[in-house]
């Protein structure tokens, strides 16, 4: 049973990790219009210096806009959508280690830097991400609105269909770690001096990867549940003020969870190359440069999640079901059977 201490501990990491990742998805948001800024020649720059104040602007905007809740809606299904969407995005951060495990300064005390770690934490984050698809789906049909229905069944197909090949691009990491447990899959990446990242050996399983997790999130190229031309805002057409604001939210929040995936099971975790040679594992500051560079590397993803808002065009909808089914999904169980043939032949691999 846990002790007091313990418990303290753990209410205390939920608590900086729920801080931290809000506002990393704050400054996100920032740092998408900043990048497109410069793509573009736009960007908002008045806000404090540089524009650095815009999140808590757009903050204090969305708390003082009108709450308009159409009439038709089945008001509780309309009022629980963006919950869901909000709260299955924030429950996968308590499997990510974001670091090893660490001992505080001055102390003989010896922390992980993670909230939660059990033996099936990859399964339990594709589980509860794929439970966001019903706040998108609920949200369109409660609204009682044809473009958000449309947005809302637009969305279901489109998360559904390319779940299957982000699911099975992830095989190839488990046959190759042989666990489920994201903690032990990142261990499994120390050798050679923390270099021995699976996108060495997984470089097709990454690439799909990182498809279908853009489609999963519904950002540009795929960003079709919301395709402004078609159906003027998709399935949050009808939502306004804060609850905007939480779909708005889980948006970000959903990329930030997916590049930590990326990370954690392709680019070597909180591994940082030659580290080790450098400093002692399981001290503060190896332990603070281990974390610093799982962020910098969740930030690179981040950076190509806006890099690619930036230059590409939108997909029409029967060229996102196509891409999804006949090329992506065959390419994932190709990438399967080429990573047991793999092992088979060389299982110390």
């Amino acid at each position: 049973m846990d002790t007091a201490i313990d418990i303290a501990l753990k209410f205390a990491a939920i608590t900086v990790a729920f801080v931290v990742v809000l506002l990393i998805v704050a400054y996100t948001v920032l740092a998408e219009r900043r990048v497109l800024a410069f793509i573009q020649g736009l960007g908002p720059n008045r806000v404090g210096y540089g524009g650095a104040l815009q999140p808590f602007a757009d903050l204090l905007k969305f708390i003082l806009k009108e709450d308009i809740v159409p009439d038709k809606s089945t008001r509780f299904i309309y009022f629980l959508a963006p919950v869901i969407a909000t709260m299955a995005a924030l429950m996968t951060m308590i499997v990510y280690p974001f670091g090893p495990d660490t001992r505080i300064p001055f102390t003989n005390i010896t922390i992980p830097l993670v909230i939660a770690r059990f033996d099936i934490g990859l399964l339990y984050v594709l589980g509860i991400t794929s439970i966001g698809v019903y706040g998108i789906m609920l949200a369109g049909w409660s609204s009682n609105n044809k473009y958000s229905l449309m947005g809302g069944l637009r969305s279901s197909a489109q998360m559904i269909s390319y779940e299957l090949a982000l699911g099975l691009s992830l095989i190839g990491v488990i046959i190759m770690a042989g666990t489920l447990d994201l903690g032990q899959i990142v261990e499994n990446q120390s050798g050679w001096h923390g270099t021995r990242w699976y996108i060495l050996f997984q470089p097709l399983g990454f690439i799909i990867y990182l498809i279908a997790a853009i489609a999963e999130t519904n950002r540009v190229p795929f960003d079709l549940p919301e395709a402004e031309t078609e159906l003027v805002a998709g399935f949050h057409t009808e939502y306004s003020a804060m609850k905007f604001a939480l779909f708005f939210l889980a948006e970000y929040i959903n990329m930030f969870t997916v590049s930590m995936l990326a990370t954690t099971l392709f680019w070597g975790g909180w591994n940082v190359p030659f580290l080790d040679t450098f400093l002692a594992r399981g001290t503060f500051l190896f332990g603070l440069v281990s974390a610093v560079g799982f962020l910098v590397k969740v930030c690179i993803f981040l950076f190509i999640y806006i890099w690619l808002r930036g230059t590409l065009p939108r997909f029409r909808f029967d060229q996102l079901m196509n891409f999804g089914w006949k090329i992506l999904l065959p390419l994932a169980l190709l990438n399967i059977f080429l990573t047991a043939t793999l092992i088979y032949f060389f299982p110390n691999l």
